[in-house]
């Protein structure tokens, strides 16, 4: 029997799955890994421990599906995590991970450029994008960058890991470092104007759609994993984004929105809509032909992680009786509001400079008010994402959640609640990235003769969760609408708290 094998670099580990032809999960794996936070809005991990840990996953995941030969291989993951090589592949530094918001600076900057190729980024790139972290390092750590011979995204590194070549996804080259397919590829007059001239000589050379081929995964890499034979590797991309291959079709109206760490909402569209509050559209980016849109949180359930067990100290073990005590909490009952900003905000007010607030503390708040303002918080985050793409006349017929929402009923029931509409969740144990990647290494191998039917044929099993509590759309309506209120009247402060002593916002 030949299998397919997923891999996804999440936030906080390397996730495996090993998938049969037909779309049944042989085994899985995962293994973790570190984060640093060397300053307030920066964030970074070391790529071998990425390696490190996709042995270990995978290793994990083959010996449970009981060791099959494998036929293809896909990746995805976060972005823009960005890796600086020197010429044997050996990172200079640490990889900036995708929340990192050093770059704020340097994102202005591009807006001023007045680039055509931005039109397709919301008139600028974000700061959390592989140009405006590639300046940073060009600006504040100039020898490295002269240094580096690959500046490249995560999953371009691990498809390098396997196959020794140096391709590029297609994905992450139109989403985050301005790729233009249906013109001349890399901007190099943008990036010339940045202060980067020598960007495009960084990256990958060789730009490949998804599903495309890199390459066989080599002798080594394969011993390493424990592979047998030599399996295709197909070019992966964005976990998030690649999110949509995993919901069972690709036809106008699917927001597949995965909610974990952070919040990422994406969509393909038939025809493009420019707007700033969404970052894109993204031509080709998935499909040719077609176009991507994605907007997002940048803190979702890390907010949920922070109150529960950093600041309340719980295990996690004990979280459930945190979310019973909270759903007791009726809405506007705490008297509070929570801002999710605690790494910025990604869209749609594209600001990375904001920062997380609690409103309304009382000496007789408790941890489950607390906590249940805090879900509310970020479930009013995601209605304002979903109104920016609603406004903007993207399309949305059916919305589809995955992620670490399906452990937290508390948060999946907010969520519905606040939105007002139901949500299609995917099946429990299910991870829409890992099953995206299967369906992008059947694509390669040749089992499905595109996307779109290889997507068909992966559908997962869903649950459709109706809003539970019309009688609270009044309180959460108010809710929202201080949300929106506090978040106008705390940017100032928070865009200076943000800022290190004796720092400006100039680059």
């Amino acid at each position: 029997m030949s299998a397919l094998l997923g891999i996804d670099l999440g936030t906080e580990g390397a996730r495996v799955a090993v998938y049969t032809a037909g779309g049944a999960v042989l085994g899985t794996g995962r293994h973790g890994y570190a984060t640093g936070y060397p300053r307030p809005g920066r964030a970074e991990q070391d790529p071998e421990d990425w390696w490190r840990a996709v042995v270990a996953a995978t290793r994990q995941a083959l010996a449970e599906a009981g060791g099959p030969a494998v036929s293809g291989v896909a990746v995805a993951t976060t972005a823009s995590t960005v890796v600086v090589l020197d010429g044997d592949g050996r990172p200079l530094r640490p990889a900036l991970l995708w929340m990192d918001a050093r770059a704020g600076a340097e994102s202005e900057l591009t807006a001023r450029t007045g680039h055509p190729v931005l039109r397709y980024a919301g008139g600028a790139d974000a700061v959390e994008w592989l140009v405006p972290k590639a300046m940073w390092l060009a600006r504040n750590e100039p020898e490295t960058y002269r240094r580096a011979a690959r500046i490249v995204e995560a999953v371009d590194y691990l498809t390098w890991r396997l196959t020794g070549t140096w391709t590029a996804s297609r994905m992450n080259a139109v989403c985050k470092s301005n790729h233009d397919p249906r013109g001349d590829g890399y901007p190099t007059g943008l990036y010339e104007s940045l202060g980067v001239p020598d960007l495009a000589g960084k990256l990958p050379p060789e730009v490949l759609p998804v599903g495309a081929t890199a390459g066989e995964v080599t002798a080594a890499a394969g011993a390493e994993l424990g592979l047998r034979g030599t399996p295709r590797v197909a070019v992966g991309g964005i976990d998030a984004h690649l999110s949509l291959l995993a919901t069972g079709g690709l036809e106008p109206g699917r927001l597949s929105v995965v909610c974990g760490t952070s919040n990422a909402f994406v969509a393909e569209i038939e025809d493009p809509v420019f707007t700033p509050a969404i970052w894109g559209p993204y031509p080709d980016a998935l499909r040719d032909g077609h176009w991507l849109v994605e907007g997002g949180q940048v803190s979702a359930g890390s907010v949920l992680r922070w109150v529960s067990e950093d600041m309340l100290g719980l295990s996690r073990e004990r979280l459930p009786e945190l979310w019973d005590e909270a759903a007791r909490v009726g809405p506007g009952e705490h008297g509070l509001v929570v801002l999710d900003y605690f790494m910025g905000n990604r869209t749609p007010l594209r600001d990375p400079a904001l920062r997380g607030a609690v409103l309304g503390l009382t000496l007789g708040t408790t941890p489950a008010q607390l906590y249940r303002a805090a879900v509310e918080g970020v479930a009013y985050g995601t209605r304002q994402v979903l109104e920016s793409f609603l406004e903007a006349g993207v399309p949305v017929k059916d919305i589809y959640v995955s992620g670490g929402i399906q452990h937290n009923p508390l948060w999946l029931s907010i969520t519905a609640d606040v939105l007002g509409r139901p949500l299609r969740l995917v099946g429990a144990g299910d991870n829409l990235t890992l099953r995206a990647c299967a369906v992008i290494a059947a694509t390669a191998t040749g089992a499905h003769p595109d996307l779109a039917a290889a997507a068909e044929a992966f559908t997962p099993a869903t649950t459709l969760v109706e809003p539970s509590a019309p009688a609270a759309n009044g309180a959460y309506d108010e809710g929202y609408a201080l949300y929106r209120q506090a978040t106008a009247a705390t940017r100032e402060v928070a865009h200076r708290l943000g800022r290190p002593s004796g720092e400006t916002d100039e680059p």
